[in-house]
């Protein structure tokens, strides 16, 4: 498949796979586009929401004439020096940098000479800029909602990241302890689970301080899951990231969809596992393992004169384009829902029922860890997901309880 756009553009262009465009991971760029979506999502929602009454400007305050402080000036130099003295390093190492860009950012090697120079620049700067500002005042503002929909998804991001990848470790200890800056700052392995769950906590509390209603919050956010959710799984499915089901029974006669809608071999995954391409020469492979010690990328661009060299034989099931399927029809099916449904949290309330219940069914064909737990062998995934419908059908039957008049809204 195309665990980077070199590959993308290889079998539509004939381009060389690996070149200079291989740092545009495919997963990146999905989960990038998932939350320029969401974005445009909250903005409109929180927009309609105003319109309706059902959210007003709050006001704020806010400081006129502000000089940034020592502390801000020094940790933007200090981030941007890092970045600036990184760049020699990425130019030189440019192959390395391809391969695995977290290798080289994060590692000590630098020109920080370039990073004490832009430190001190930024100090000059603002030096001179500000050294005749008068007096900085406060002053009162009134703020819209949708104002603050890039500060939300900014925090969804970072904090859906960081719990995504904390929930992975905890389910992965084992690769963690062996090597845990690999695993820290790899774009794989990220429990969709645990970024919703530190995410929700996040965002609560930040639209609670500014004025925003967290309930109306959570019905875009039951949306906005669903659409971003259905996209970064296209990621999935393009970078052959390790998401994929268990090998796939044979094909029935009744299936009239695509063939590879029920199996797939996921050739060139990003993963590297399975089988050797056939396009590839076994006992060169082989010889590269014998004469060195290499990761699995540079024994296949020595052999195979490509990093991915692998496909998955037999078949699985292609799952990451099933849960695309999925999450797009229930983001479709909260879409029409949206202006008819009256009670506010309803929305959030169905997603987790219809969530749990797709995820909980699909980690049945997933490759995954399972746990006995109380006689029940099941993955980590899914005891969430018991959790998660368990809260749904409790929040619908309590708010169609709390509002028994509720009903959707006449065509």
């Amino acid at each position: 498949m195309y665990p980077d756009l070199s590959y993308l553009f290889h079998d539509l262009f004939g381009t060389s796979v690996d070149n200079w465009t291989s740092i545009f991971k495919t997963f990146g760029l999905m989960l990038a586009l998932a939350f320029v979506a969401c974005a445009f999502l909250l903005k409109s929602e929180l927009k309609r929401k105003e319109e309706d009454g059902l959210l007003k400007p709050f006001k704020a305050k806010k400081i006129e004439g502000e000089v940034p402080t020592l502390n801000e000036t020094l940790m933007n130099g200090v981030i941007l020096g890092i970045l600036a003295s990184k760049i020699p390093v990425i130019i030189h190492s440019f192959d390395r940098f391809k391969a695995d860009p977290a290798s080289v950012l994060f590692s000590g090697e630098g020109h920080w000479w370039i990073g004490i120079l832009i430190i001190i620049g930024l100090f000059a700067y603002r030096y001179f800029k500000y050294k005749d500002t008068d007096k900085p005042k406060e002053v009162e503002v009134l703020v819209h909602p949708y104002q603050k929909t890039m500060d939300i998804i900014f925090m969804a991001a970072i904090s859906g990241v960081v719990g995504s990848k904390l929930f992975s470790i905890f389910e992965n200890l084992d690769s963690f302890f062996a090597d845990p800056i690999g695993q820290l700052f790899s774009g794989s392995g990220l429990t969709i689970y645990g970024g919703v769950i530190l995410a929700f906590i996040v965002v609560y509390r930040f639209v609670s301080k500014n004025g925003i209603k967290p309930i109306y919050m959570m019905d875009i956010a039951a949306m906005g899951i669903l659409l971003g959710y259905g996209i970064g799984r296209i990621g999935c499915q393009l970078a052959g990231d390790g998401d994929w089901g268990i090998e796939a029974a044979m094909q029935p006669s009744w299936w009239f969809l695509p063939d590879w809608l029920w199996s797939f071999s996921y050739p060139r995954n990003v993963a590297n596992d399975g089988i050797l391409l056939s396009s590839c020469d076994p006992e060169a492979y082989k010889a590269t393992f014998e004469g060195a010690k290499m990761a699995i990328e540079q024994h296949c661009q020595t052999a195979c004169g490509m990093r991915y060299c692998h496909e998955l034989i037999p078949k699985v099931y292609p799952t990451p384009i099933w849960e695309t399927i999925v999450s797009l029809l229930g983001f479709g099916l909260l879409w029409m829902l949206r202006k008819r449904i009256k009670i506010a949290g309803m929305l959030f309330f169905i997603y987790m029922i219809y969530n749990g219940l797709e995820r909980f069914l699909v980690e049945f064909v997933r490759v995954n860890e399972h746990y006995n737990f109380l006689g029940f062998y099941w993955s980590q995934a899914q005891f969430i997901s018991i959790a998660f419908i368990i809260i749904g059908v409790i929040g619908v039957v309590y708010l169609s309880r709390k509002s028994p008049g509720w009903e959707l809204e006449e065509k």
